[in-house]
């Protein structure tokens, strides 16, 4: 943990690499050992009015043994130990994998949590809702759809992180974008896997989407794409957002190919308006992990009066990865 002392500000801060991922903690453990074996895509929040954090993971197996399998929500009174209260299979959301999903608190007696799937009907990653007077309550078979990548003509849409302004729900989603031009063969083989983010035929990039009721969604268009070349050639998928000194610190997931899908790097843009976003990390990430592949992706915070939780997944020496947390204090 670093106090204020330690640095002249916390956008400063923020804008750099704002913690030490070696010396965070483990929240929880992978399912098994090597590659595949992984826990996180996680979402986080505090909830004052009950005292508590609430957490959103998904459990993955090696594709062989069935990828995304099951995705659950666990409470904890101190952000660190957490016990689970709700869970679905890959089965009661008849999906091939589930990922990443966003646990929204509207009000007292509302919950939402929108979710991101593969759609059994085309193979393709879409993205889902579901509503709840708790988060221990959703029922998978009562969701809705938010964006399929057919609405919005792209390959797939996935991975949302939402977060509400000014009576609007602003929602960052990963979107696969469409070939240039038609081509039957590429197309096949895009989805012939039910993971078009790892082929190498099309990109990860991020795309906003805006809400007044946080059900239906209007489709804005890209806020971030891949560099031209470097580190971040072949993802740029905004994980988080953090609004501090009149302006958003996001921090994005980036790979400079295919080969580092499922094995992201995080690094750090900022943005006005939420709609056009600035690089700071344009030689390398800012976190990763000192193991395997270096992964430390998929990360949410939650913002307290004087500490941030960074949640994240983060690569192990065996090439699991575990769900991982830093705090930073102020």
């Amino acid at each position: 943990m670093h106090s204020q002392s330690e640095n002249p500000s916390l956008e400063a801060r923020l804008l750099s690499a704002p913690f030490d991922p070696s010396q965070g903690v483990t929240v929880l453990e992978p399912p098994g050992a090597g590659a595949g074996w992984w826990v996180g895509a996680c979402s986080a929040l505090y909830d004052e009015e009950a005292n508590a954090f609430y957490l959103y993971y998904r459990i993955r197996k090696p594709r062989e043994l069935g990828r995304g399998v099951e995705c659950r929500i666990a409470v904890s009174r101190d952000g660190r130990s957490f016990t689970d209260i709700w869970s679905a299979t890959k089965q009661e959301l008849n999906t091939p994998s589930m990922e990443r999903a966003c646990l929204v608190k509207v009000k007292s007696d509302l919950w939402r949590l929108y979710i991101s799937m593969v759609d059994p009907e085309d193979g393709r990653w879409r993205t889902d809702a579901m509503e709840a007077p708790s988060p221990d309550a959703f029922n998978p078979k009562e969701r809705w759809t938010v964006f399929t990548a057919e609405d919005v003509n792209v390959e797939g849409v996935k991975d949302p992180w939402v977060i509400q302004l000014g009576g609007r729900h602003l929602m960052f989603l990963s979107y696969a974008p469409s070939l240039p031009e038609p081509d039957p063969v590429l197309e096949a083989m895009m989805h012939a896997t039910q993971d078009v983010y790892n082929t190498g035929i099309t990109r990860s990039h991020t795309a906003l989407a805006e809400s007044t009721d946080g059900k239906s969604f209007r489709w804005i268009g890209d806020v971030l794409s891949p560099s031209e070349q470097g580190w971040d050639a072949y993802a740029a998928r905004i994980s988080c957002v953090v609004p501090i000194g009149g302006r958003f610190v996001a921090y994005y997931d980036g790979s400079a190919s295919v080969a580092e899908n499922y094995e992201e790097k995080t690094g750090i843009a900022v943005s006005e308006d939420l709609r056009r976003f600035t690089r700071i990390t344009i030689d390398g990430p800012a976190l990763t992990s000192p193991y395997g592949y270096e992964s430390l992706r998929y990360m949410d915070v939650v913002q307290l009066e004087r500490s941030l939780y960074f949640y994240y997944e983060y690569s192990r020496p065996d090439g699991s990865h575990e769900l991982r947390l830093s705090v930073v204090e102020w």
